[in-house]
């Protein structure tokens, strides 16, 4: 089990679920059904992942890309950690998906204020968590590192980078849990595509087996990026190991 740790996951759940299915709660089908259902809806609920995994995935490099690049400067430059931290700090708490209705109107009622709504919530702890990454960087690897005088690039290819890997895996971690929990928010209004209309939709037509199936194809999405990430790690950052 400890070599197929998803095997073990996967038979754990499939038993659990078995079990509470056997109470004859009717709004609760056993996986046994809900996997032939979705064998046969396949190509449905394949369209429907496919938009959602492209908004998250569209969102996710954004947020990387970008909360990156502000962590880098905010970790190196106490000047701008200074007056800019403390804007982060009043911002972050504030619950942006208050903010959807505004984005519909902006942005209109595609993928763009769905994404939005997602790099928005991403992008204050992706900038936090690299900003502290940088700051935790022993001052004495940057003392050896000026001994051989590098460029401004070679610092931050050799160095910098490298030292925050670590924490951009685990920032990214978080990100898509929870840009995957405000994308099934973000998929119930003003759209009929998306993982999240597909299982709410089925929910409010009462088809209790068509909305497990949706949720076990997010759960799956979610794990096989989960496990890309992992193999990205395990190759990228060989002595975090």
């Amino acid at each position: 089990m400890r070599k197929h740790p998803y095997l073990y996951s996967v038979t754990v759940i499939f038993v659990v679920w078995l079990l509470i299915s056997t109470l004859n709660v009717r709004y609760i089908p056993s996986p046994v059904e809900t996997l032939f259902y979705m064998a046969q809806r396949w190509p449905v609920i394949l369209k429907h992942l496919l938009v959602s995994l492209a908004r998250i995935l569209t969102a996710i490099l954004i947020t990387m890309a970008l909360g990156s690049s502000v962590g880098i400067l905010l970790g190196r430059s106490q000047r701008l950690d200074k007056y800019l931290s403390p804007l982060f700090y009043t911002f972050y708490p504030v619950p942006k998906i208050a903010f959807l209705p505004l984005l519909i109107l902006v942005f209109g009622i595609g993928d763009g204020s769905k994404v939005v709504l997602v790099i928005l919530i991403l992008f204050f702890q992706t900038v936090l968590s690299i900003r502290d990454a940088v700051k935790s960087i022993p001052h004495a690897h940057f003392l050896a590192m000026q001994s051989l005088n590098p460029s401004t690039s070679q610092v931050y290819r050799h160095l910098i980078i490298p030292a925050i890997l670590p924490a951009l895996f685990t920032a990214l971690r978080l990100s898509i849990g929870t840009g995957l929990s405000v994308l099934f928010f973000s998929e119930n209004y003003a759209t009929t595509l998306g993982i999240g209309f597909y299982i709410m939709d089925n929910w409010l037509k009462m088809d209790y087996t068509g909305m497990f199936s949706g949720i076990v194809a997010i759960s799956l999405m979610g794990s096989l990026l989960f496990g890309l990430i992992d193999e990205a790690q395990r190759r990228l950052c060989p002595w975090n190991e």
